[in-house]
């Protein structure tokens, strides 16, 4: 499990969007006063359950292609769907 920290005076201003990061992603939020942690937020058992995983991880991916461009080259794309060149 990840662990992000939050200081608790940003976490006084946001404390909504940090409890739900905390259950869409299901990492841990230390909260922190003065570089110490003081407390940690954890989801809980069933909210990890209740979120499929592809929603977990949504937003953490980064496009490195055009959106025209295959991940696969012709061969292998030939290749995975039974065709021999």
């Amino acid at each position: 499990m990840t662990t992000n920290a939050v200081s608790v005076s940003e976490f006084k201003l946001r404390c909504l969007d940090v409890i739900r990061r905390v259950e869409r992603d299901g990492a841990a939020v230390d909260l922190t006063r003065r570089g110490k942690v003081v407390a940690r937020l954890v989801p809980t058992a069933t909210a990890l359950q209740g979120t499929p995983p592809w929603l977990r991880l949504r937003g953490h991916g980064q496009l490195r292609a055009q959106p025209e461009e295959s991940v696969l080259d012709a061969n292998a794309f030939d290749a995975a769907h039974g065709r021999v060149a």
